[in-house]
């Protein structure tokens, strides 16, 4: 919507074809909103990481809690991490803002924003996943 409100906008100094302004403001807003994404991302604590890497690759069938689950985010902080630490996590993910969790009346959680699956899709085909910080990967306590 972002990128329609730009095209229509008075102001514009739209030259050409409506449709390919559209477009490339389109583009522009992908690509700013998918280094927001990174940005998050990186910002995050490594238990804060790893839950949300196992939410991206398991979608709709992430269960938090389970012995897959745990053993995946000790492999990715390089650490034991038990429920009450993936749970600090999940609130974690839930309070910033804006907020990368929901969390169902349910229980269940699941991604605010749908179109990170599709970053980390893209990202992920191209070899470059997970995310790192351009200076290289500081050591960052989740406490």
């Amino acid at each position: 919507m972002a990128a329609l409100g730009q095209v229509l906008s008075p102001l514009a100094a739209l030259t050409g074809r409506f449709e390919s302004a559209l477009l490339d403001a389109a583009q522009q807003q992908q690509t700013h909103d998918e280094a927001q994404m990174e940005s998050d991302y990186l910002g995050l604590k490594p238990t804060e990481q790893a839950v949300l890497w196992r939410m991206l690759t398991q979608g709709s069938r992430y269960r938090p809690y389970d012995a897959e689950a745990l053993r995946f985010y000790r492999e990715r902080t390089g650490h034991p991490v038990n429920a009450t630490q993936v749970q600090r996590a999940l609130e974690g993910l839930r309070q910033r803002m804006p907020a990368l969790v929901w969390k169902s009346a349910r229980g269940e959680y699941a991604l605010e924003d749908v179109a990170m699956h599709r970053w980390f899709e893209k990202r992920g085909g191209a070899g470059k996943w997970p995310p790192t910080p351009p200076q290289g990967v500081l050591p960052l306590d989740d406490d």
